[in-house]
């Protein structure tokens, strides 16, 4: 398992371990394990979109270096791809702050 994916599956351990004390509280308002929780969803969905697009952008432009000719096609897959990508992560950040504050 490669760097990136162990740091990943140990963040989402924190982040569970950080939920499970957090709900099981009875009525009591935010507190910081929640805040936690939320802020770590939030860093990794930034982290990923980042580490996504990238990847994207330059397997796009490594791809257009080999076949000019095709280098509009490719921009415009490239470019949907990353709106997609923006869209959900603008998605899971709206369900990060919903749950945290």
């Amino acid at each position: 398992m490669n760097k990136i994916a162990r740091i990943a599956s140990m963040c989402v351990v924190i982040l569970l371990g950080l939920a499970s004390t957090a709900m099981a509280q009875t009525a009591a308002p935010a507190t910081s394990l929640i805040l936690a929780g939320g802020a770590v969803g939030i860093g990794l969905t930034v982290m990923g979109a980042a580490f996504g697009i990238g990847r994207l952008a330059a397997s796009a432009v490594e791809s257009m270096a080999r076949q000019p000719e095709v280098a509009g096609s490719i921009q415009t897959a490239m470019i949907i791809a990353a709106a997609l990508i923006e869209g959900f992560t603008f998605f899971a950040l709206v369900i990060c702050m919903l749950y945290a504050f």
